[in-house]
This record gives C-alpha cells, structure tokens and sequence, in this order.
C-alpha cells in the first residue's frame, strides 16, 4: 500500500480549512451553496488544484467562479495563516462535474429499467 505523500497531507489540510473558510468566513452570496469537493497540490507544493460543486445550471458554476476569484487573495492569506506552511501555494480552482455525470447516469439507468420493464 502506497503511503500519503506530503502533497496528499496538504491537500487534505487545504480542503478542511477551505471548508471551513466558507461556513464560517466567506460572506459571498455565489460561494454559500458551494462544496468542496477535492485538493490536489503539486508534488513541490508550489499549485493547489481546488475542485468544488455548486447547484444549479451554468450560470451558478460561473458565478461560483467569480466568487471564487474574488476571494483568492483572502482565502490564500487565512490559509497561509492557520496551516502555517513556509510557502503556500498558488490556488486554481475548477468546477467538479462528478456529480452532474453522476445524476446524468442515473437519469440514463432509469430510463433504460423504464423502457426494458415496458418491453416485458
């Protein structure tokens, strides 16, 4: 069994204290239905890939993205503060469409248990 890279243990670090962050910290109304939903950092801990889901259609993924944007600069500094890390990484965020798939998925399932029970 692999054991967790430095990079994994940050990651996870980020995730728990960015969630936090927006429960308790970020008033921006487009991030309050937010989730994130995975880090991963770069082996060198020089980029942090932030993956959140948000509800609803295209424009709320946007706005989510804007929100974010805008609350770079202030989530980087908390972060930087409560892990205590010697260099914090750059933050890139992107809209996790798992849950989209997921639901589309199941939409397909259903329709093929619907249309094969109708056959028989």
């Amino acid at each position: 069994m692999k054991p967790y890279t430095r990079s994994d243990r940050v990651g996870g670090l980020i995730q728990k204290v960015l969630a936090e962050l927006l429960l308790t910290d970020i008033s921006d109304p487009r991030l309050s239905q937010t989730t994130i939903t995975g880090v991963k950092v770069s082996r060198d801990l020089r980029m942090a890939k932030i993956y959140f889901a948000t509800p609803g259609n295209d424009s709320a993924v946007q706005a989510a993205m804007e929100g974010f944007d805008r609350a770079r600069g202030f989530v980087k500094r908390e972060l930087a503060q409560r892990l205590g890390l010697r260099y914090m990484p750059d933050l890139k965020f992107f809209y996790d469409d798992a849950i989209d798939r997921g639901a589309r998925m199941e939409q397909l399932i259903k329709l093929v248990k619907k249309h094969d029970s109708s056959d028989h």
